[in-house]
């Protein structure tokens, strides 16, 4: 999305609304005139940053246009972020949930706005001139992870936000389904893969909070330090599962130099940045879970972040996004599916 068309859907935001809604429920707010701009925008939930004065915040809601009954839950996000802010303050802080149809079309948050950097293809030249700054963030998302699976979610008041029993199985067998709901004749054929994921189910470990898209640009890191995390973002998939889900996700999207390209670029190709294996031993070493089994969830990893971008060529394919970038999508799907097959016979983390 172009920055002409972004702020076409920033238009579509009646911010005097927002404003005065704001106003009602947040005391001591300056006389100054509210601004609202765009973090990002695309099919995903869109999130904004919000300012009045001094004081700062991030708004966040479903995407503009038709979106599924069930999806976007701006409510369920709110209530776990409010819950989970509590015993892991690095998700941030919300302030308030709106579901008002006068004051904007879909239902929203608001919630804390935190301060730092957030990690994508590059590096802030801060950290480029630190020859320790890989370690230091490879450390520092091992650690987070770790602390994210250590949270009692019980005790939290969370246990209701997901289904652990048949985590992984539903996991499994719901995105092969997306797949085959999306299929395009121009996408290698992948039975056996899928037949190998069915087939060969490992008994998941204990149930812990999964953040069910954890990688290294959802988080961000203090501008001065590349070893200190200061959040985590993007809960709207959180639930209650397997842990080693979220561990092969961080694997899958830190991409190694030298691999083919799946169109996941990220600074961990630097030197300096551990490897998949070291990340790996890290996390048992410092986590105590069993993690003999990573090939497979590493496999479906791959698998299902082919499935995400499938998901999204598709659309591209029979006309219902037009973004120019999306017609290369297969190239990246195909080799995706390349990374799967060889996680599957162990050849990622030797």
């Amino acid at each position: 999305m172009n920055q002409q068309q972004s702020q076409s859907k920033v238009n579509e935001i009646n911010w005097e609304k927002v404003e005065e809604y704001l106003r009602q429920e947040i005391p001591g707010l300056s006389d100054d005139s509210l601004v609202g701009k765009p973090f990002s925008a695309g099919y995903s939930n869109l999130t904004y940053f919000v300012k009045i004065g001094n004081w700062e915040a991030v708004l966040r809601r479903p995407p503009f246009g038709p979106i599924p009954p069930k999806a976007h839950d701006m409510k369920r996000e709110c209530d776990i972020l409010g819950k989970l802010n509590r015993v892991f303050p690095l998700a941030p802080k919300p302030y308030l949930y709106c579901e008002d149809h006068e004051i904007m079309d879909r239902h929203f948050y608001v919630m804390e706005k935190k301060e730092g950097v957030v990690l994508d293809d590059t590096l802030p030249e801060s950290f480029e001139n630190r020859s320790d700054t890989g370690k230091l963030v490879s450390h520092a998302v091992v650690d987070t992870l770790v602390k994210l699976h250590a949270v009692d979610y019980e005790n939290a008041g969370l246990s209701g936000i997901g289904y652990p029993e048949g985590y992984l199985s539903r996991q499994v067998n719901g995105w092969i389904k997306r797949f085959h709901n999306s299929k395009t004749n121009d996408i290698p054929a992948v039975e056996s893969l899928e037949k190998w994921l069915v087939d060969n189910l490992p008994v998941s470990p204990a149930p812990t909070i999964v953040h069910n898209d954890f990688k290294l640009n959802n988080m961000m890191f203090s501008a001065t330090d590349p070893g200190k995390v200061i959040g985590v973002f993007d809960w709207e998939l959180s639930t209650i599962g397997d842990p080693l889900t979220d561990l092969a996700a961080a694997l899958a999207y830190w991409t190694e130099a030298g691999e083919v390209d799946t169109g996941l670029a990220s600074v961990t190709t630097k030197p300096g940045f551990l490897s998949r294996k070291e990340m790996l031993e890290l996390y048992a070493e410092r986590s105590g879970r069993d993690v003999t089994q990573i090939d497979y969830y590493l496999t479906f990893a791959f698998y299902k972040i082919a499935v995400i971008l499938q998901q999204i060529y598709y659309r591209w394919k029979i006309g219902e996004a037009s973004d120019e970038r999306f017609g290369k999508l297969n190239i990246g799907i195909q080799n995706l599916l390349v990374q799967a097959e060889k996680a599957r016979k162990n050849e990622i983390l030797r």
